[in-house]
């Protein structure tokens, strides 16, 4: 058997590395939400702090974190060229929706565009790395 992948180009890593950085700042949401301190909170605008207030169910949390951690290790094995980055954002695009559907029925957002953007950019990642492995980018 013989490995017939083709150099990706210049494009492809640049879509990677972008998204590695959208994904990035996705982790770094998750972990500011799950490590911030009372004072950390307390430091934020008065309107930002309403938001650290509301309770989330566990299984709300947990597909933020598998969401983020998912995505950001998708990213990585994009760059490194390996399938499985295909899996990861199915997972990560797969806890993004059920995430963002308990947030569309039961919270009051003053503005939908960040979650929807989070969703398209999810659904792309999956295409583009569904693509990436027909076009042999990635193996």
């Amino acid at each position: 058997m013989t490995n017939s992948s083709t150099k990706p180009p210049v494009w492809f890593w640049i879509v990677s590395v972008l998204a590695l950085i959208w994904n990035g700042m996705g982790v770094m949401a998750y972990l500011a939400r799950a490590y911030a301190t009372d004072e950390m909170i307390a430091a934020l605008p008065e309107e930002q702090q309403a938001e650290f207030l509301v309770e989330y169910p566990t299984w709300y949390t947990a597909a933020f974190a598998i969401a983020v951690f998912a995505g950001a290790l998708g990213c990585v094995s994009l760059l490194l060229r390996k399938k499985i980055a295909y899996v990861l954002f199915l997972l990560s695009g797969l806890s993004a929706i059920i995430q963002h559907t308990y947030l569309f029925m039961n919270v009051d957002m003053p503005s939908m565009v960040m979650p929807v953007m989070v969703i398209v950019v999810c659904l792309f990642l999956i295409w583009f790395s569904k693509n990436s492995i027909s076009k042999g980018w990635i193996s």
